[in-house]
């Protein structure tokens, strides 16, 4: 299956709160509040681990990590000559099993803000606000 913007057959309007309700509606085995936290936890391992094997594996991507310069007059020229150390593009096979990955964890991002009563939409809309009130200096 492609997972591609413009072959996916699902609105682009589904909210956060949507998708945070259907996540409680279906999640049945993983309720524990342990179970969540370790599910987050092997879904961040297995995103790492399937970045790092589109390099070491399929090859479609490769890393070239250099020093950061943090040493600039502002944060705008810092910012430029910073690098995501990524040469070339995923693989659409790559990709989709990325997106996968990330899928499951955000399952279970939206499972742990369920057992928490957190709006998952919520913390979504507080990032953007901090992030927009401070912009660059956030320093993210």
């Amino acid at each position: 299956m492609d997972i591609n913007s413009n072959t996916v057959n699902i609105q682009q309007n589904i909210t956060l709160s949507d998708f945070q309700n259907l996540v409680d509606d279906v999640l049945i085995r993983h309720k524990s509040v342990l179970d969540i936290t370790t599910k987050l936890d092997e879904y961040t391992t297995r995103i790492n681990r399937a970045v790092v094997k589109s390099v070491t594996s399929c090859g479609c991507i490769e890393i070239h990590a250099t020093k950061q310069d943090y040493n600039k007059e502002s944060l705008q020229e810092m910012k430029k000559s910073m690098s995501n150390h990524i040469k070339g593009e995923l693989c659409p096979n790559c990709k989709e099993i990325i997106i996968q990955e990330i899928g499951a964890y955000l399952f279970y991002l939206s499972a742990l803000c369920n057992a928490l009563d957190i709006n998952l939409a919520d913390s979504f809309i507080n990032e953007y606000k901090n992030m927009k009130a401070l912009g660059i200096f956030s320093l993210k």
